[in-house]
């Protein structure tokens, strides 16, 4: 079962345009990025060369006499003369970039010259991108694939583009969505808060129509990624890049979710863990949803970098580190008040970075004023509510109609409800969060 995904659409696009540049598809380990540039080589190239630097190691060192393509082709065709290099047909595919990163120099050339199509791929837990990006600037584009999206998780289930657009119809004209709509919608919804969006998960949930199975190979990925970390940490200490990592589930179940080094072990010190969020924020294993100082534009010159959360890329492997019988009681019971606003809150900030949003929250001094995150149109600052628990929007609704942030003029709250509205905010069901952009984008016209 191949599952369709957005890059297939950006691939071909990539090839129809004639002045196109070596490209690097960059993300966590797993999300499928090397299966869908295989599905896109067969359908769109009569001839296709790939390496792969992981397993076939012979070729790592194919750039050591320089990056000309004449040599490095040269030396390709040494390690296996039964290759062909046809002139504007063929692509090279670099799999597995991270185990060698001089390859990125060579796209340079590979773009002045012209005769071959190139496309790399890596992890970015293995890939120390700032080498990388010191090379062939401007010579390149990069694409960051992540798991599936609740989109494409719709795709895999078998639901067509005409279905996902009257949902989008509803949102824009602000019509609540029929019971049978709801019911069917919150039921994938929370398979897929479940099973995240890892395509050897949802493609294991999807063909096997049953649970059995997902969570040995979730445990195996999160197992993965614990060591790529001691392999590909580099001069930060791995023992602490762990540490951070497994305690995020417990700052997430704490009431204001906060994380604070100083609660990761006995006597952690700030200045001793510089770097490793960031790390793993490179990684793209986790993302940082900072603390904005003041409500108000712009966005990303307006926060404290020292107050921030820490949420999982992929809410399923969130569900996955939690303790067995939590997760058991999430796939047979289907039992979310445990840990409940965690994982809604773990789940949209997932979507949000899936559109493109960098994870924005605000929290005042004196704690009277919480909203979950904040995003913007192209007007005004928007503040977001994640409702686990049907319950008033008293921060959101001070927010909108207070004249001290000037910058916002309405609100969204997510919860388990249908669509409305009220005179200061928007009401949307958690699972169209993923239609969140494309609606603002068509509100602010």
């Amino acid at each position: 079962m191949l599952l369709r995904r957005k890059i297939d659409r950006f691939l071909d696009e990539w090839k129809q345009n004639p002045d196109r540049l070596p490209l690097i598809v960059k993300g966590a380990r797993q999300v499928g990025k090397t299966v869908s540039i295989q599905a896109f080589a067969k359908r769109s190239y009569p001839n296709v060369i790939e390496i792969n630097f992981a397993l076939q190691k012979q070729y790592r060192d194919i750039f050591d006499e320089g990056f000309e393509v004449d040599v490095i082709i040269k030396n390709i065709s040494l390690r296996n003369p039964s290759l062909r290099f046809v002139e504007h047909q063929t692509l090279i595919f670099f799999d597995e970039l991270q185990d060698c990163v001089n390859c990125a120099t060579s796209l340079k050339p590979f773009k002045l010259d012209g005769r071959y199509d190139v496309i790399c791929s890596g992890s970015m837990m293995g890939i120390n991108y700032s080498e990388i990006e010191s090379n062939s600037v401007g010579y390149k584009q990069d694409y960051e694939l992540q798991s599936l999206d609740f989109e494409e998780y719709l795709w895999a289930k078998g639901y067509q583009q005409d279905q996902i657009e009257d949902l989008f119809d509803h949102m824009v004209s602000v019509r609540p969505l029929s019971k049978i709509q709801q019911e069917v919608m919150f039921d994938n919804f929370r398979e897929y808060l479940v099973l995240g969006g890892m395509p050897a998960v949802v493609k294991s949930f999807v063909t096997n129509r049953h649970y059995g199975g997902t969570l040995q190979i979730q445990r195996q990925i999160l197992a993965d990624y614990e060591e790529d970390i001691t392999k590909y940490a580099g001069g930060l200490d791995k023992a602490k890049i762990i540490s951070v990592y497994r305690k995020i589930p417990v700052f997430l179940g704490r009431d204001n979710k906060k994380f604070r080094i100083s609660q990761v072990a006995r006597g952690a010190r700030s200045r001793e863990y510089i770097g490793v969020v960031e790390w793993l924020e490179s990684a793209a294993i986790v993302n940082v949803c900072h603390c904005m100082s003041q409500p108000a534009l712009p966005l990303k010159g307006n926060y404290d970098p020292d107050n921030y959360k820490l949420y999982f890329r992929d809410t399923g492997l969130l569900i996955a580190s939690l303790d067995e019988e939590a997760q058991q009681d999430l796939r047979n019971n289907r039992n979310f008040n445990t840990y409940k606003g965690a994982l809604y809150e773990n789940i949209v900030s997932e979507m949000l970075a899936k559109q493109g949003y960098a994870n924005y929250f605000y929290r005042d001094d004196k704690n009277s004023l919480e909203i979950d995150f904040l995003v913007r149109d192209a007007h005004s600052l928007i503040p977001i509510e994640v409702k686990a628990n049907d319950g008033p929007s008293r921060s959101m609704q001070k927010m909108v109609e207070s004249p001290i942030y000037k910058d916002v003029q309405y609100g969204i709250k997510l919860g388990h409800k249908n669509i409305g509205r009220t005179a200061t905010f928007y009401t949307f069901p958690y699972y169209l969060t993923f239609l969140l952009k494309r609606f603002l984008s068509e509100r602010s016209l």
